[in-house]
């Protein structure tokens, strides 16, 4: 960091296993990629080439090789796992994954039916040669997982392979583990936490206040995805307290009480 400054929480160093950021690249240019490295490679630890994106991006080698350069793991979306295994290209993926020599990779069924002995029989095929994420939810919001069920899929796909579970919450933040207005389900993710460890979950929060919910329950560490490259430098400063949200979440209580007896003595003089 620039500077010194007391009461930051400790975040951990690269290559990190919790507290891992997930940038979405949905098309940056050439030009873009190197200017994001430039500011916010630091804070970054993989970025998903978003959906289908990889297929139609130009220049993807060398953007791979960039992300690769700067200590950052790209992945391809889940969505694109699942275009291929739609059409009956599972081993065809492979060697696109050995092709761009990517050694992550994700596997979801947000948006077809795969049966979950077979999801889980594919990422123990996957994690014998590369680290795997696997994701659980639906990109359709009508379709709705019980929290049981949500867990018994964590723990099983953990239990194949997988490094982290991806919380479903889709690119816009409204589907999955949030509510259509973007606000958290409390119980659904209660209920999960308490049988599944923070740190294997990675939570798909898009959305500023989404962030700052899970901020504010697991912490500094806490593993967040699908942000947007502008917004990497705004959640550090979230993750640290050092934006309003969450400015008081790491300092001692007695300088905010401190600060809210000079507060009230203001009120008073201005009487």
């Amino acid at each position: 960091m620039n500077f010194k400054l007391s009461y930051i929480p400790k975040r951990s160093e690269k290559p990190r296993k919790q507290g891992v950021t997930m940038m979405m690249d949905k098309g940056l240019s050439i030009r873009e990629t190197e200017d994001f490295i430039e500011s916010s490679g630091h804070l970054t630890d993989i970025i998903k080439f978003g959906f289908g994106t990889s297929y139609v991006t130009q220049n993807l080698k060398k953007k791979i090789e960039l992300y690769k350069q700067a200590g950052i793991r790209p992945y391809f979306g889940g969505t694109l796992f699942e275009a291929f295994y739609a059409r009956g290209k599972f081993d065809e993926y492979i060697k696109v994954l050995n092709q761009y020599d990517l050694d992550l990779a994700e596997i979801s069924d947000g948006s077809i039916i795969i049966p979950h002995d077979i999801k889980c029989e594919l990422i123990e095929k996957m994690s014998k040669d590369r680290t795997v994420m696997s994701e659980v939810g639906s990109k359709d919001s009508g379709i709705l997982i019980s929290p049981a069920k949500w867990i018994r899929m964590m723990q099983s796909e953990l239990q194949a392979g997988s490094w982290k579970v991806i919380a479903e919450g889709r690119e816009s933040g409204n589907v999955g583990v949030f509510r259509p207005n973007g606000t958290a389900h409390t119980l659904l993710i209660n209920r999960i936490i308490a049988k599944v460890a923070p740190e294997d979950i990675l939570w798909e929060a898009p959305q500023k206040n989404q962030q700052v919910w899970f901020i504010k329950l697991f912490g500094a560490e806490v593993n967040l995805g699908n942000i947007a490259p502008n917004d990497m430098i705004p959640l550090e400063c979230l993750r640290l307290g050092l934006r309003g949200d969450t400015f008081f979440e790491y300092l001692p209580k007695k300088v905010e009480e401190r600060l809210k007896q000079t507060n009230d003595g203001d009120v008073e003089d201005d009487e």
